[in-house]
């Protein structure tokens, strides 16, 4: 099965999983192929390469049975579970393609019926079956395996019970590279988005809100305490930060306050914080008085409300592939534990301004705080301090530093993507000044 070069190109650019529309692709290549089913309508996995007019390239997976790319077809990808459920090993030309099950996983016995894909992916694309499995098929590929492949094994095989567990996965070995290729778990039917829970809440019953949140607290202890928890294996075990770690986080942010304060555009909604790019950069150097501190683990790496599901069984957490945007080695690196609490707090800022810009009811005054507050109550409740800078100063101070990271990086993205809601990261820098301390 074979596509002429220019319709693969449109094909592939005019998806929404396609990650760099800004970038002009001058080639599109199959380097290797797999065939999942021979009899028709024959089937094929098939790896495209995609070069770039600036010499660079990236990998794309795709599912083809004749058209451009079967896995918008749930039927067809069926065929990917039924090989999973197998424990299959095909070969490619350049290499072979692996299917793997998690033994004794309960749903994997029975008959597929019913498929539907999941039409919110960007990145990905995930189809449900039966309202029991989501199979999450990774588009770009990078070398390596993919940290939510990695970091759902750890923690389900430690029984963490606050995941999606993991049933099953599929890798690509070869000449070309090694890569995950997409990840089978547990759906969990009748769970309510994170953000979407929030938003709710904020415009009916903001006071009941704020006991789930000191919950995902509890629970997002309980995750960093169980990834820290392993000393025996290299790729989780706690690490003391280099003593150069707190200049080199630093001085990657102060280089990105100076570039965006230069760029600010007219606009009222940066009045607050216009003109200030010195006072922030002199607050982050006080912040950076902390020292290093704590230890360095395996994090979620992209935490915030919507990678949350509130389910009969509590609060679980999802994606554990980190940021798309960053390169996989930077997202299997060990981090500070605080910065995925930062990426909550922050969370908690767009759940409020979003509660007014969304559903038209802001939420009551100091509910942010309080909400904050919580969330920390019950994280300091069950993670392991020995993660943690000694003292609750220090602490503070590393959490506001990467606080502050989390903010200017969102008003970058607002500014080039959404100037409506540029307030909101306006709002996390100008309290930031503002404080005293580092809470």
């Amino acid at each position: 099965m074979t596509v002429d070069e220019h319709s693969l190109i449109d094909f592939i650019t005019s998806q929404r999983w396609f990650g760099s529309k800004t970038r002009s692709v001058t080639h599109a290549t199959l380097v290797d192929r797999a065939v999942l089913r021979e009899t028709d309508p024959a089937l094929e996995l098939q790896l495209v390469e995609t070069r770039f007019d600036t010499g660079t390239h990236e990998t794309y997976q795709l599912l083809v049975d004749g058209g451009l790319d079967a896995l918008g077809d749930p039927r067809q990808v069926r065929e990917l579970v039924h090989m999973i459920r197998g424990g299959a090993k095909l070969p490619a030309g350049e290499g072979v393609v692996e299917f793997a099950a998690v033994e004794g996983f309960a749903g994997l016995g029975q008959e597929l019926r019913e498929a539907r894909q999941i039409t919110a992916e960007q990145s990905n694309t995930s189809v449900v079956f039966d309202e029991e499995l989501i199979l999450k098929v990774f588009r770009r590929l990078e070398a390596g395996i993919n940290p939510e492949l990695e970091l759902l094994r750890f923690l389900s095989e430690r029984d963490f019970p606050h995941i999606a567990p993991i049933a099953g996965w599929f890798q690509y070995e070869g000449r070309l590279m090694d890569a995950t290729l997409g990840v089978l778990q547990e759906y969990l039917a009748g769970a309510t988005d994170g953000w979407d829970l929030a938003l709710d809440a904020l415009a009916s019953d903001p006071e009941a809100f704020l006991a789930e949140v000191h919950a995902l607290g509890v629970v997002t202890g309980e995750m960093h305490s169980a990834l820290g928890s392993e000393a025996s294996d290299p790729a989780f075990a706690p690490e003391e930060p280099s003593g150069e770690a707190i200049s080199i986080l630093t001085a990657t942010i102060d280089e990105e306050i100076e570039r965006i304060f230069v760029e600010l555009p007219e606009d009222e909604a940066l009045d607050p914080i216009r003109g200030r790019g010195q006072d922030v950069q002199e607050r982050l150097q006080v912040l950076a008085s902390v020292g290093a501190g704590g230890r360095m683990i395996r994090t979620h790496g992209d935490y915030h409300l919507g990678q949350t599901m509130l389910a009969d069984r509590g609060w679980v957490i999802l994606d554990f592939e980190g940021e798309p945007a960053r390169p996989m080695s930077q997202r299997r690196l060990k981090r500070s534990p605080l910065r995925d609490v930062a990426g909550m707090l922050r969370s908690f800022s767009y759940a409020a301004a979003g509660s007014g810009i969304l559903r038209g009811a802001p939420p009551p005054e100091e509910w942010e705080d309080r909400a904050r507050a919580t969330f920390m109550d019950g994280y300091f409740e069950t993670v392991d301090t020995a993660l943690l800078p000694p003292g609750d100063e220090a602490t503070r101070k590393l959490l506001a530093i990467f606080e502050l990271e989390k903010a200017v990086y969102e008003l970058r993205y607002e500014l080039n993507n959404r100037p409506d809601w540029v307030a909101i990261p306006v709002a996390g820098i100008a309290r930031l000044l503002e404080s005293n301390g580092g809470s």
